[in-house]
């Protein structure tokens, strides 16, 4: 390998961050599905975070960013009932966010409130990691795209062009 291409294989600062926050949306993903299907504690999910099982990964991916998420989890925990209020006003008519897959609901939830959380953060980071986590679990599906539009149609609610 030659040192240009070295150079190219190493990741940047910014991408590592880039990789450690899709890590922490990942796992709070699939903790709020492990919390709703298993009736697991938030607790419990925190600890599966801290002792590496949430998500899986590689030797040289990055650790997931630990304060985005918590932040993300404790915002959908203490907030589930306007986070759901948000999502099922812009779901189409009739239906109703009990209906919708647990796994596409755990990343609304979290997508949602992480959209509300930190207007700070870029709505195309959010929902791109958003839409790509719902790829990586519905191969071939609608549901990405499903994501994206329900994701975009409840950003411009929580977060109105100035």
């Amino acid at each position: 390998m030659t040192g240009e291409s070295a150079r190219a294989a190493t990741p940047s600062a910014r991408d590592i961050r880039r990789i450690r926050q899709r890590m922490a949306r990942l796992a709070v993903v699939q903790g709020l599905y492990q919390m709703e299907m298993s009736g697991s504690s938030a607790e419990a999910v925190r600890m599966a975070f801290r002792d590496g099982h949430l998500p899986e990964v590689d030797d040289i991916t990055p650790d997931a960013d630990r304060d985005l998420f918590e932040a993300i989890l404790a915002g959908v925990i203490e907030q589930q009932s306007a986070v759901d209020t948000a999502i099922a006003r812009r779901l189409q008519r009739g239906w109703k966010l009990e209906r919708i897959d647990s796994v596409a609901r755990a990343i609304l939830r979290a997508g949602t409130c992480e959209v509300w959380r930190f207007p700070e953060v870029s709505l195309a980071a959010i929902i791109g990691d958003y839409v790509e986590i719902a790829k990586g679990f519905f191969d071939g599906g609608d549901e990405p795209a499903f994501i994206n539009a329900a994701l975009d149609r409840v950003a411009h609610d929580l977060r109105p062009a100035g």
